[in-house]
């Protein structure tokens, strides 16, 4: 939608400069995206460009910018920002810059601080984001009040606004409930099934090291929690609970680093780190994979021993529970990888050549997964944060043409889609339950034209697996109620007030009883309860009734009256052909773009024009003007209206044939009913503070005979035919002169439409 938004903007001349906030981890998704499907590029601001320009405002330099929100909201980075205005603001993740209100104190994030001078530095703002409403309506108040300051006085007048439906700053449409303009869903269902195996029964060994594992996890974690606080201790800790939930093999591999980290500690060799970063689980969780590996591995060697001989007793610790893991490494016996083998052996025979996406949390799991699936005569890709977006994209495409199954961390959700695979089998599941979306969102995604079937391995003698286990439970139990699976897109929203990554920590050290935790999730799904998620996800903030009847006629007529593809190819060909450009007619329908005219390239080399769209190259070998044929064809260049060679033809044109123009030009009507001169205006309207309200294109026919001048369709030139004929000499001027009497009247019930919108809106 910001791609249709940036492109429709720019067509109608109204942004030069774009600038797109968005979490860290998804900056490159945005730069992909915008350039494949838009051909717009922009450019990523960090620190490195910053640093690489000492003295200057890079933020001014460009025009088309994307950072990351909590780059751009430190004390150093805003206030450059803040110097530089920009027509256009894209925040995704908006409902992060968030404020409360506690009595009469109000606390503003510093997210949220960006956000205000984001408001008031941009002249178009656009907020992206799943869960604008939290519970709190006060909060929800505040977050509109960045995008029009002052709209709502109290959280009564938005709560007016929200029942009476009348409100234009918000829209809300989850993918569930988009349909085409025959009434179609566009996203076939989901089906989330969950696997359950039994460590206790089937794999007493398992049983033991998770035990064993726990006693050591849990001593350590309240020690740490007591000391001082050591938060990144206890993560540490934590951290071995995760990894044997994933794999036997993720355990013995951070058991193995941990104790090396520990005996360096113990022999002197290392120094003691203190802990200076105290971070949060939510911190930790919206980090890039790749950082959060990094912090992982800091955290590894920190301990809560305070002498030689505790320290000594925990290296042997972790040496007997690696001893443990080994075996069960050694006998293959691990339960969770037979679940595995069977659902897929299942998969295959059900799905035969299907592709099958299989996550994990941890890139330990995804190599032994390799190592295994590859015995088991599977052709496998992988992807996780280690690797480049370049690489990524390259293992997508691998996977796509090539290997049955690609094994992903969560790297795979930034910048992946992977829609033309619908089968999904996590392997482990995220202790951050809202990170399971971003998952299915790789596969149930537009564009997938098959049910998704996403199967979960969980262990339900577990504690964490316990709640697990009862949180889904729970899921299909609201889902039922509400009578929509979009629960899994908006999880927070359903289970308000539930942190559920802090639960399942709790959960795995034992911090709190499993019973005490499972009490926070079983939640009575009542007539009352089910009343406040839909206002919580916000059911009330869009109209519910679409008139598909009324769409499919607006777009049948947007269709009838479009610039049909044959015109822009004869506009495109008659503007190169003077110039010596060497264009050539494919067998197959396509046109070659084989050389562009120099006159051309020298206006697309100018800064200004790349800036706002994008440099071209040397030659289209594959180019077509036809939207649909080019979307049929994967290798094929879309040229329109926007396209940086078509705007650089536009721009020659503008600037070497401009008298031609104003002169205009002659055409003939097949059906003889017009003889005389049509006259075109661009009638704009303006508000009080000088921006523009509305544009809108009038024709006049002006008869030759008679003088007189009527208003027509500006669609008239569609029914006229070229002529060779050259243009009379004709006082342009003096008709324009006759013609104004007319156009003011209709520029004026223009300028009236456009008065009751705003009306209605003011009041």
């Amino acid at each position: 939608m910001a791609g249709l938004i940036i492109k429709e903007l720019k067509l109608r001349h109204l942004i030069n400069r774009t600038l797109i906030v968005a979490p860290g981890h998804l900056k490159d998704q945005w730069r992909r995206e915008l350039k494949e499907r838009f051909e717009e590029s922009f450019r990523i601001m960090d620190r490195g460009v910053l640093d690489s320009v000492p003295g200057e405002n890079p933020w001014s330099r460009e025009s088309q910018i994307i950072t990351s929100i909590d780059f751009a909201k430190r004390d150093d980075v805003m206030p450059a920002i803040a110097s530089t205005p920009f027509d256009l603001v894209i925040v995704d993740e908006a409902h992060k810059m968030a404020a409360y209100q506690y009595g009469d104190k109000l606390e503003k994030t510093s997210r949220y601080r960006l956000g205000e001078m984001l408001s008031r530095l941009s002249t178009h703002l656009l907020f992206l984001t799943a869960t604008p409403h939290k519970g709190d309506p006060e909060n929800f108040r505040l977050f509109l009040d960045l995008l029009e300051p002052g709209f709502f006085a109290t959280s009564q007048d938005l709560r007016e606004s929200v029942t009476t439906g009348d409100n234009p700053l918000f829209i809300r449409r989850v993918k569930e409930e988009l349909k085409d303009f025959k009434g179609v869903p566009l996203f076939l269902p989901r089906h989330v099934t969950t696997l359950p195996f039994n460590l206790g029964v089937d794999s007493p060994q398992e049983m033991e090291l998770y035990n064993d594992l726990s006693k050591y996890v849990h001593s350590q974690y309240n020690k740490a929690l007591t000391k001082d606080k050591r938060n990144n201790v206890a993560f540490a800790l934590v951290i071995l609970q995760r990894r044997l939930a994933s794999s036997t093999f993720a355990l013995i591999t951070s058991l193995d680093r941990r104790k090396a980290r520990l005996s360096e500690l113990l022999e002197g060799r290392e120094e003691r780190k203190r802990n200076e970063n105290v971070l949060d689980f939510e911190t930790v969780d919206e980090m890039s994979e790749a950082d959060r590996w990094k912090e992982e591995e800091i955290w590894e060697a920190l301990s809560v021993a305070e002498n030689r001989e505790e320290l000594e007793r925990e290296i042997d610790t972790l040496e007997s529970l690696a001893t443990a893991a080994r075996a069960i490494i050694a006998e293959e016996s691990e339960i969770k990888l037979r679940q595995l083998r069977e659902t897929l052996d299942d998969l295959v025979t059900r799905f035969p050549s299907e592709k099958i996406l299989i996550f994990t949390e941890s890139r330990d799991t995804l190599v032994y997964l390799q190592g295994k699936m590859e015995g088991w005569g599977y052709s496998v890709t992988v992807i996780h944060g280690g690797l480049r977006l370049e690489d990524r994209i390259e293992a997508e495409s691998e996977f796509k043409n090539q290997t049955q199954i690609l094994i992903a961390t969560e790297a795979a959700g930034e910048g992946i889609n992977l829609q033309f695979c619908h089968l999904m089998i996590n392997y482990d599941l995220p202790w951050n339950p809202n990170r399971l979306e971003q998952r299915m969102g790789r596969i149930h995604r537009y564009g997938q034209r098959r049910e998704v079937f996403v199967y979960n391995l969980v262990a339900t003698d577990t504690r964490e697996g316990e709640v697990l286990t009862a949180l889904f439970k729970k899921i299909d139990e609201i889902k039922n109620a509400l009578g929509s699976d979009k629960v899994f897109d908006v999880l927070n929203e359903v289970l308000y007030g539930v942190n559920l990554s802090q639960l399942l920590v709790e959960a795995a050290a034992n911090a709190r009883s499993t019973e005490e935790i499972l009490e926070d999730i079983d939640i009575e799904v009542d007539e009352e309860y089910i009343t406040e998620v839909k206002e919580n996800l916000g059911e009330s903030l869009a109209t519910r009734y679409i008139d598909y009847t009324r769409l499919e006629k607006i777009a049948e007529r947007a269709r009838e009256r479009r610039l049909i593809p044959e015109y822009t190819d004869a506009f495109f060909r008659k503007a190169v052909a003077p110039l010596n450009g060497k264009l050539r007619d494919r067998k197959d329908g396509f046109l070659a773009v084989e050389s562009i005219p120099l006159p051309i390239r020298r206006i697309a080399e100018k800064d200004s024009f790349k800036r706002k769209h994008g440099g071209i190259v040397k030659s289209y070998p594959k180019a077509t003007f036809d939207k649909e044929l080019a979307f049929r064809t994967p290798d094929a260049e879309f040229i329109c209206f926007g396209h940086p060679l078509f705007e650089a033809v536009l721009g020659w044109v503008d600037e070497n044939l401009a008298s031609d123009l104003k002169q205009g030009a002659v055409f003939e009507d097949p059906d003889g009913k017009w003889d005389g001169v049509i006259l075109f205006y661009e009638g704009e309207i303006r508000d009080g503070k000088g921006q523009v309200a509305g544009a809108r294109l009038f024709a006049f026919y002006v008869c030759p005979d008679t003088g007189a001048i009527e208003p027509v369709d500006a669609t008239i030139i569609w029914d006229l035919a070229e002529s060779s004929q050259q243009v009379a000499s004709e006082d342009i001027d003096a008709l324009k002169a006759r013609a104004m009497p007319q156009l003011i009247p209709v520029l004026q019930g223009y300028k009236s439409e456009l008065a009751v919108e705003r009306k209605r809106q003011a009041e």
